[in-house]
């Protein structure tokens, strides 16, 4: 199975899951979500594999995050604007994400990752 890893690599969080990937012996194609943050169309068929509501994609400790104010602003803006907002910026995206053709895993959690990933 091919793994899709996006990562911001000035994350701690993204470098523990690199570093378990590596340990697990887990193959996987490494992508900058900054420099090649994911596109609208990409998000939107993320979340809908995801299973999960579109608030779990959003980073919401980071700056950019909090400088936006988007806490407030989210709720009342569509579907379709939250995605576009996410895919204006990789630093918006929670990370890492780990992509396969059969499900999406947003940040990480060594055991869920663990339970999840075969």
């Amino acid at each position: 199975m091919s793994y899709l890893f996006l990562e911001y690599p000035k994350c701690n969080t993204c470098r523990n899951a690199k570093k378990w990937l590596d340990e697990h012996n887990i193959a996987y194609v490494d992508r900058h979500i900054v420099d090649r943050n994911p596109s609208v169309e990409e998000l939107t068929e993320w979340i809908k594999r995801s299973k999960l509501p579109l608030k779990n994609f959003f980073n919401t400790s980071g700056l950019v995050y909090k400088d936006m104010k988007l806490k407030d602003k989210l709720p009342a803006m569509s579907e379709e604007e939250q995605i576009a907002l996410l895919a204006s910026d990789g630093k918006l995206i929670k990370r890492p994400l780990l992509i396969c053709e059969n499900q999406v895993l947003v940040g990480f959690k060594p055991d869920e990752w663990s339970n999840r990933i075969k």
